[in-house]
């Protein structure tokens, strides 16, 4: 009894359990689901030991739902992957058009190698080639990615339709990116990511100055290209580590 001769109140009924809402995915969502698993998979294994089952469990979707949305099989879901990768790594070297060069390199290069790190087995397998389920339609996705990659440097050197000496340059420069990057993946990622990223900047920038030494074109662009560097950056820094040995050679001269 409480106080007053009033009973005392009625405990409420207990609600029914809540079952978790279940938000319908859109056509886009649920393939963008499946692509995101595909790469995560793709990214760790080669594509040959991948399943689509496998596809289907970290997708926590069924096998008969991953064909509805590729149909080809592991090829097309494969290829579309590569696609979405592709996609990333083009956003890699999207930078803004202000800033250093080099700072706008470094970067652009931050980013492509975060991608690496992320993807180290899948980035060893799509650029060495050799996979079951390569085709010329991968490999025409994975040139694309360096020929748009070279088009935002040329970009950035102010040069969007240079000429065959200066296009080679960045060409070769993005080639030596890509080997330096499965080599430090070999490599147990060593050197620190960091100082990879520094010497693959003052690679392109001795790149540019050799050019510079051979083609008019490639001297307009280095010289307007140093002009906008800062004492503190990574043009000062390399300079003054390869001065002493320009200095030992100038008995040559």
């Amino acid at each position: 009894m409480t106080s007053g001769g009033n009973a005392p109140a009625a405990a409420a009924p207990p609600r029914p359990a809540t079952r978790a809402t279940y938000r319908r995915l859109s056509v886009e969502e649920r393939r963008a689901e499946l692509l995101t698993a595909a790469l995560g998979l793709f990214a760790h294994r080669a594509p040959e030991d991948v399943s689509l089952d496998d596809v289907a469990a970290a997708a926590r979707a069924s096998r008969p739902l991953v064909y509805r949305y590729f149909p080809g099989g592991k090829q097309q879901l494969y290829e579309a992957a590569v696609g979405s990768a592709a996609d990333q790594l083009r956003d890699c070297f999207a930078e803004p058009q202000t800033g250093p060069p080099t700072e706008r390199l470094s970067h652009a290069l931050d980013r492509y190698l975060a991608f690496v790190d992320e993807h180290d087995a899948g980035f060893s397998a799509l650029l060495r080639g050799g996979s079951v389920a390569e085709t010329s339609r991968t490999n025409a996705i994975v040139d694309g990615v360096r020929r748009a990659a070279a088009e935002q440097i040329l970009i950035h050197l102010g040069t969007p339709d240079p000429g065959p000496r200066l296009r080679m340059m960045v060409r070769v420069w993005i080639t030596a990116v890509e080997a330096a990057s499965l080599i430090w993946v070999d490599e147990g990622k060593q050197p620190p990511v960091a100082e990879l990223r520094d010497w693959l900047v003052d690679h392109f920038v001795a790149l540019l100055t050799a050019t510079a030494a051979r083609d008019a074109e490639a001297e307009r662009v280095a010289r307007q290209t140093l002009s906008l560097e800062t004492p503190d950056g990574a043009v000062a820094d390399v300079t003054r580590r390869i001065l002493p040995l320009v200095n030992d050679a100038a008995h040559l001269l």
